[in-house]
């Protein structure tokens, strides 16, 4: 066995090889401005109702070679009808002789390409298969209650408690003594306390729970409503005080019900409230499946079910490929939590008294609505329930699935931390992958603002505390949006913005399969942006792809740089949100990382840093605001301020759990008074030790106040968030991705703690960089303004030392760059007869393609070149820019200056370099414009479907309008002052 573990271990270390070697090299310029492939970006690679060939697998690949990606993820799913689209063919079924055919095809192509492969491990999501039997299903708690009256012998048939899909299984029979109910202060939110539901699907904050001070949420499960309307108690909402009954009183009388349900129990005298309780399925079936992959979700919560799943559907697909498992195939793949609340596995009574140290059985009639001993308890009761709940979904689904794999020698990237806040700790859950999984969405009307859009905080805060390299995001996804996306509008910001929460691996969501014979723009899920070969700007795709793997290679480079840390508490669930959440109240001036109980029990102190075994480092450590602290959260903090950390919080006055008992509690009540003292001032600070607790304050006020300059500062004119950066050192080497995230051109002055080194611009877009000519060096800081376009962004790098005293020699680094000529020729534009379009036409101006009269134009997508001749009367040799002025609808264009390729542009400003290419006197430029497939469609909309030039699944909506399109200009020629 022992043997078998060093193997694994050895493989896993093999697999990720490559990119420790990448990471052990200098920062260079050169590969940032030709990335290799190891930086590149992936995608989802949606093999859509599995309807997919060996010729498509063979072309998806070999795209993906050519466009620098570094790998893909296979994901056999469904999806393709929902929102009202149209069907795809039913292609072979996952795991069939067939499927696994065109699966190991796709493996052997992709080693012959040298790209990295990851495999979702079903069709669809959430992880179940056809052949899960209810009792390896996904699960409830459900009960029956019967009242009876007692002179002895009862002799009484139980109801049989509500269930699903005809499974039942008893827990435990319970008799608690009747007591008037009038009075008694129900649990509000009992469904999410009791992990029947999720609390929310965008990383909602989730304190609330621990308490009773929330009236209950609206929204209630079938399986809940029915034990209400059934369920003979009356509760009302009075006080605190009364309770149904105390954990003394419960009595287990399982022993006395036979196999049919009737109890045969002679009770003591009186009237006895009497709970059947049980589990059955919890309702959650596969989600976005292929063809006939349908059933019921394993439970999350049970080693055995994910085994035998493992077993039967996860084991032949890796020996089917022998050694390319761990070598081509790296990673194993399952996607978010989607599946509702779980609240029971059949061994989850020994697995709670385990990690809680109590038996839940006194108090299992909380979860049926009763009170027992008092609210407060019964709450208590139900966070050391989700706790446990939550550490089965870690220890006994990710686990085991990272166990598994790493006997391949493969990683795992599951979408295991949210954003759906299910009964877990997504940091926990995160911290048994190799790539933290998050993701992001591009705007749409479906999720519009950015606290439902933004979620890789959490996986890079995951990364950096348990020490991992990779970073990953389900990229671009949307609803509502199909072929309408501009690159520069729509792609670039959130993608910018989320690098400066710590992505630094790119996953397209998403990349459809879509063999020939469906056509074009051919088969497609119904959401996310799509990216494939069939799109219509696929031939210039790989100017945004080599941006983005640009950002990628410096962001998988040296090591984050945070002042704070924030510790999210040990309640379930428990999801970090997205960075601007900062709960810490340490940006805009200095960045953070969040960590979970188990990373925080291996903190140290080191020179007064806050340092974890790897040697990530924070100067200071935030607590949660809702004074709840575990025993063992505070015997550790204890430890780390006594041997010299700073802790910022208020104190605690719970532990808000029953573990330990009144001894624990007072115990940590204890704690609190030492380390906080007895003032009871709003701000104030307690020296214990080495260290000191703080509260009243943020963290950027306290490390302001203990003289600790902001990191990075910036000031403008708008608002100051609207430029997010992330800082980054690797070696000696300092650098800063900062965004503009306006849609405005604009000017911001940054200040970064950093001196004695040069200051570098970086440009991402188009891999060039140079030094800054403008900048001042005080007091360890470094001031540099930075122009940016509209939604552009930079890397500021510090690598030459120079003297801390050396100041910058111009005013600004922004080129002054004077118009010297516009071209207001006639432009002929060929289009693609192919497609609609006239062979050529006459441009007399520069219009949008919807304005002409002519319907070929106006309802065309695709290519068009753009060719004038014109006479040009300045000096060549000048530092000269051609502009392009607008270019609609995707904004992606290329520039040939006579017969000079000059480039692809897509990002603004749409600019690109002609010194010693413009002559003077006659000039030839020819500028393709490639629009995307939406207004194709909206012209063929009307068409019978036999004379349309477009083939999709997806349906042309009423609501759809025509895009500008084309070159609108204006063309100008621009000289560089000197």
């Amino acid at each position: 066995m022992r043997n078998i573990c060093l193997t694994a271990c050895f493989l896993v270390l093999s697999c990720f090889r490559g990119f420790a070697q990448q990471s052990a090299s200098s920062i260079s310029s050169e590969t940032f401005a030709h990335p290799s492939a190891s930086s590149g970006i992936r995608c989802w690679w949606w093999w859509l109702n599995g309807n997919v060939t060996k010729a498509s697998i063979t072309r998806d690949l070999e795209a993906m070679k050519d466009k620098g990606f570094s790998g893909a993820c296979i994901f056999d799913a469904g999806g393709y009808d929902q929102w009202g689209n149209g069907p795809v063919p039913e292609g072979p079924l996952f795991g069939s002789p067939a499927w696994k055919e065109l699966y190991l095809h796709a493996v052997k192509e992709a080693s012959r390409l040298g790209l990295v492969l990851s495999l979702n491990i079903q069709s669809g999501w959430n992880l179940g298969a056809p052949d899960v039997q209810p009792q390896e299903a996904a699960k409830h708690i459900t009960w029956s209650e019967t009242v009876v009256n007692s002179n002895g012998q009862i002799n009484q048939q139980l109801t049989l408690p509500p269930i699903r899909k005809n499974f039942y299984r008893d827990i435990v029979v319970l008799a608690l003594p009747w007591h008037d109910t009038t009075g008694i202060t129900p649990l509000n939110n009992l469904l999410q306390k009791a992990a029947f539901n999720e609390v929310g699907g965008s990383a909602t904050d989730t304190r609330f729970l621990l308490s009773n001070a929330h009236k209950e949420n609206s929204a209630a499960q079938e399986l809940y409503s029915t034990h209400k309307q059934t369920t003979s108690a009356v509760i009302s909402t009075v006080s605190d005080g009364r309770a149904h009954a105390a954990h003394r009183e419960v009595l287990d009388i399982s022993r006395f019900m036979d196999s049919t349900g009737m109890l045969k129990w002679n009770a003591p005298a009186g009237k006895w409230v009497v709970l059947r309780l049980g589990y059955t399925y919890n309702g959650a079936h596969i989600s976005t499946s292929s063809g006939k992959w349908q059933g019921l979700v394993i439970d999350p919560m049970n080693t055995q079910h994910f085994t035998r799943y493992w077993n039967t559907h996860v084991k032949p697909l890796l020996e089917l490929i022998g050694p390319e498992a761990g070598k081509t195939l790296r990673y194993l793949q399952t996607d978010s939590w989607e599946l509702g609340g779980v609240n029971w596995t059949e061994n989850f009574r020994e697995e709670f008294r385990r990690r809680r140290g109590y038996d839940l059985l006194p108090y299992l009639p909380v979860i049926a609505g009763k009170i027992i001993d008092n609210t407060t308890t019964s709450d208590n009761f139900l966070n050391d329930f989700r706790k446990t709940v939550s550490d089965c979904i870690a220890e006994n689904h990710y686990r085991i699935f990272q166990q598994k794999a790493a006997a391949y020698g493969m990683g795992i990237q599951p979408e295991s931390g949210g954003p759906h806040a299910g009964p877990f700790d997504g940091i926990k859950n995160l911290g048994y992958s190799e790539i933290m999984m998050g993701e992001f969405w591009s705007p749409s009307a479906h999720r519009p603002v950015a606290a439902s859009r933004f979620f890789v905080k959490q996986a890079s805060s995951a990364a950096h505390i348990y020490n991992k390299p990779l970073v990953g995001a389900e990229a671009f996804t949307t609803i509502g949006r199909h072929w309408n996306d501009v690159i520069w509008e729509h792609m670039k910001p959130s993608f910018d913005h989320e690098v400066c929460a710590g992505l630094n691996l790119t996953l397209l969501h998403t990349f459809t399969a879509s063999p020939k014979e469906m056509g074009l723009p051919g088969q497609e899920y119904f959401a996310g942006t799509h990216f494939n070969p069939n799109i219509t700007w696929w031939k210039y795709a790989d100017a945004f792809f080599t941006y983005m793997a640009r950002v990628q290679y410096m962001m998988q480079q040296g090591d984050f740089v945070a002042d704070v840390l924030y510790y999210y508490g040990d309640h379930v669930p428990n999801v970090a949100r997205l960075k601007e959440d900062d709960p810490a109240g340490a940006l805009p001036g200095y960045d953070y990382d969040v960590i979970n109980e188990d990373r925080l029990l291996l903190l140290g102190v080191k020179d007064g840093w806050l340092t974890l075994p790897h040697g990530m480092r924070y100067r200071v450590m935030v607590l949660p605001d809702h004074r709840v602290l575990s025993l063992t959260a505070l015997k550790r903090i204890n430890a780390l301020v006594i041997a010299g950390a700073t802790i910022i919080g208020n104190r605690p006055v719970t532990t808000a759990s029953l573990v330990g008992g009144a001894g624990a509690e007072k115990e940590a009540l204890r704690l609190a008074g030492k380390l906080w003292g007895t003032m009871q001032t709003a701000k104030g600070s307690h020296t214990v030790g080495k260290g000191q607790i703080a509260w009243g304050y943020t963290a950027a006020e306290w490390l302001l106040k203990s003289g600790t300059p902001e990191d990075c500062t910036v000031k403008t004119d708008s608002v100051t968030y609207a430029f997010p950066y992330i800082h980054h050192r690797k070696d000696s080497i300092d650098y800063y991705y900062v965004s503009n995230q306006q849609p405005v051109a604009t000017q911001a002055t940054f200040t970064f703690r950093v001196s004695g080194k040069q200051p570098e611009l970086w440009d991402p877009v188009t891999g060039q960089t140079r030094k800054a000519l403008a900048f001042t060096q005080q007091s360890g800081l470094t001031t540099i303004p930075v122009p940016f376009s509209p939604y552009g962004s930079w890397l500021v790098v510090f690598r030459e030392k120079i003297l801390p005293s050396q100041q910058g020699i111009a005013a600004n680094n922004t080129p002054v760059l004077l118009p010297v000529d516009t071209l207001n020729e006639t432009w002929q534009v060929r289009f693609d007869t192919a497609w609609g379009g006239p062979a050529q036409a006459a441009f007399p101006r520069l219009t949008s393609w919807t304005e002409r009269p002519e319907s070929e134009i106006r309802y065309y997508s695709g290519s068009a070149v753009y060719k004038t001749t014109f006479s040009f009367s300045g000096a060549a040799d000048d530092k000269l820019m051609l502009d392009l002025g607008a270019v609609k609808d995707v904004g992606i264009a290329h520039v040939t200056l006579n017969g000079h390729d000059q480039g692809v542009v897509w990002a603004p400003p749409l600019r690109v370099p002609v010194s010693g290419i413009l002559k003077t006197g006659e000039n030839t430029l020819e500028i393709e414009v490639i629009n995307s497939w939406r207004n194709r469609l909206v012209g063929d909309r009307d068409r019978p479907v036999e004379k349309r030039f477009t083939r999709t699944n997806i349906t042309i909506r009423p609501e759809w309008e025509l895009l500008p399109s084309g070159l609108l200009g204006p063309v100008t020629i621009l000289r560089e002052q000197p």
